[in-house]
C-alpha cells in the first residue's frame, strides 16, 4: 500500500468503509436472529438496509474517482464484528444478550463515525464537495443510530438485563 499522498490516504480510508459496510451487510442479520427484543430487532433491520445504501453511496465515490471499492478486508470491523460472534455463540439470559448485542453495535457505530468523520474531512480537504455531502450523509446516519440504541438500552434493554 502506498499512501504518498493525502488523496492515496482519502481512497484507502474509502476503500476500508466500503470493506466495513460489506462485513457489516453480512453481520447484522445474524444479530437480528440473536436479538430477543422486538425494537432491538426492528432497528437491527432497519439498519441493514441503510447499510447496504452507505455501501452504495461509497461505491459512487469511488467510481467517481476512477476506483474500484475493492481493497483489503477492513482488519477493525473484522475484530469487531468477531467480538459480537462471541456474544451471539455465548451462553446468556435474553435480556442480558440484547443488551450486549447493544454493546456489539455501539463498537460498531463509534468505528464507523471515527472512520467517516475522517474521510468526510479528507473529501473536504481535496476539493471533493460531493462526496463530503455523501460522507456528511452517512456520518449523520451512523451518530443518529449510535443515539437510538443509547436510548433503546437506557429505555428497557439494560433495565430488563438488571433483572435476571
Amino acid at each position: 500500500m502506498n499512501l504518498s499522498t493525502l488523496q492515496s490516504l482519502y481512497i484507502h480510508e474509502l476503500r476500508d468503509l466500503y470493506s466495513a459496510e460489506k462485513q457489516l451487510v453480512k453481520a447484522i442479520p445474524k444479530m437480528a436472529k440473536s436479538a430477543t427484543n422486538p425494537n432491538l430487532i426492528k432497528g437491527f433491520k432497519q439498519h441493514l438496509e441503510q447499510t447496504k445504501q452507505q455501501a452504495v453511496r461509497l461505491e459512487k465515490i469511488l467510481k467517481n474517482h476512477n476506483y474500484s471499492p475493492r481493497g483489503p478486508k477492513c482488519k477493525g470491523m473484522e475484530g469487531i464484528v468477531a467480538e459480537g460472534a462471541e456474544i451471539m455463540e455465548g451462553e446468556a439470559d435474553d435480556e442480558v444478550r440484547d443488551a450486549a448485542l447493544i454493546a456489539a453495535a455501539q463498537r460498531v457505530e463509534h468505528y464507523e463515525i471515527a472512520g467517516y468523520g475522517t474521510a468526510r474531512t479528507y473529501a473536504k480537504l481535496l476539493g471533493d464537495q460531493t462526496a463530503a455531502k455523501l460522507l456528511e450523509k452517512t456520518l449523520d446516519e451512523e451518530i443518529a443510530t449510535d443515539k437510538k440504541l443509547t436510548a433503546l438500552a437506557k429505555k428497557a434493554i439494560n433495565f430488563a438485563a438488571t433483572k435476571t
